[in-house]
């Protein structure tokens, strides 16, 4: 069994050393192998990319790709996914609030079956506001989505061949992986890990990207939000025919004309802010339709380091240029 590890990776300077000292610890103690680590530099620009790439030169485990831009932290990840080459592979964040030394904890449990083996953060350490932000949303789109996704999972998982195949397979450009994942089916299971704190510097992922990866995820597995403005609609109707039943009898049996003018100022207020509610919620699932159709790549490659491999003698160090990847695993050399 080989393992490959996927990281993205942006502005993560202070963080990388670590990273990949106990990330190679870890896979030392692994049987099988030989293991590898695939590290995406998401357009950083703080030094990430020299220190990953001497890494790449030194170290004939990691594999290092350089995008050519910030693409964001969902591509950064189909990008890892395209590039794994293990029967195992394990997805996990930059930043070690994603414990390597989980990683043989959740390969027991894979042992005993299961196809996907994904970490159920516990005693998150951020603050209460955002603590409670998260809950918020996993309670949501445990409601709205067709499909059944965990509470409180992130994208640390360990993942079977299979699944990764599937995967790469997906043709959307507006990804949201771990409802992806949860998507393709076969067998899964949850394991509680702490998560740890942030290891250096502060968080890549500011209140306006949470709020798009929340829209991501929703709008992604979900049409509740455009069915609820037919829901409305209709109660709408129904209050409106008891209203005008309600005046016309007060009219007819006891002559007296039903009184009403801030309530009517107020409906009307009410129902003109719904509608543009609702309008903006078309327009949300509109644009993502427009993204789709364009068809433009997921990421694109502007360089990748992959040293001689053990498992592959007739393989040179590589350096490739502008590497266009069009989405579902296909690599376009130019």
């Amino acid at each position: 069994m080989r393992i490959s590890v996927a990281i993205p990776l942006y502005n993560e300077h202070g963080v990388l050393p670590e990273l990949l000292a106990r990330t190679g610890r870890v896979l030392d103690s692994i049987p099988g192998g030989p293991h590898e680590i695939v590290c995406i530099d998401d357009g950083s620009v703080d030094g990430t990319w020299e220190l990953l790439s001497e890494a790449a030169r030194r170290d004939p485990r990691v594999v290092a790709v350089s995008l050519s831009r910030n693409f964001g932290h969902q591509a950064a990840f189909s990008a890892a996914l395209d590039y794994v080459s293990g029967g195992v592979v394990v997805l996990m964040d930059g930043d070690l609030q994603d414990p390597p030394e989980a990683i043989p904890q959740l390969l027991e449990t894979f042992r005993e079956g299961y196809d996907v083996v994904y970490a159920v953060r516990v005693k998150r350490k951020e603050g209460l506001l955002l603590r409670s932000c998260y809950y918020l949303f996993y309670a949501l789109i445990s409601l709205l989505a067709n499909v059944r996704l965990p509470r409180g999972a992130g994208d640390f998982c360990l993942m079977s061949r299979r699944v990764v195949d599937e995967l790469t397979r997906t043709q959307e450009r507006l990804r949201y992986l771990r409802g992806l994942r949860t998507w393709v089916g076969f067998r899964q299971i949850g394991v509680p890990i702490e998560r740890a704190q942030r290891y250096s510097g502060k968080s890549k992922y500011s209140p306006r990207r949470l709020l798009k990866l929340a829209f991501d995820g929703i709008f992604a597995f979900s049409i509740v939000p455009i069915r609820a403005a037919t829901m409305l609609g209709g109660i709408t109707i129904l209050v409106s025919i008891a209203v005008a039943a309600y005046s016309v009898a007060a009219k007819l049996l006891f002559d007296r004309s039903p009184q009403g003018f801030t309530a009517l100022i107020v409906s009307m207020a009410f129902f003109a802010g719904t509608q543009l509610v609702f309008l903006g919620v078309i327009g949300e699932y509109i644009g993502r339709i427009y993204e789709e159709v364009k068809a433009r790549p997921v990421y694109i490659v502007k360089e990748t380091i992959r040293s001689r491999r053990p498992w592959m003698q007739n393989t040179l160090e590589e350096s490739a240029t502008c590497i266009a990847v069009t989405g579902g695993g296909g690599l376009e050399r130019r």
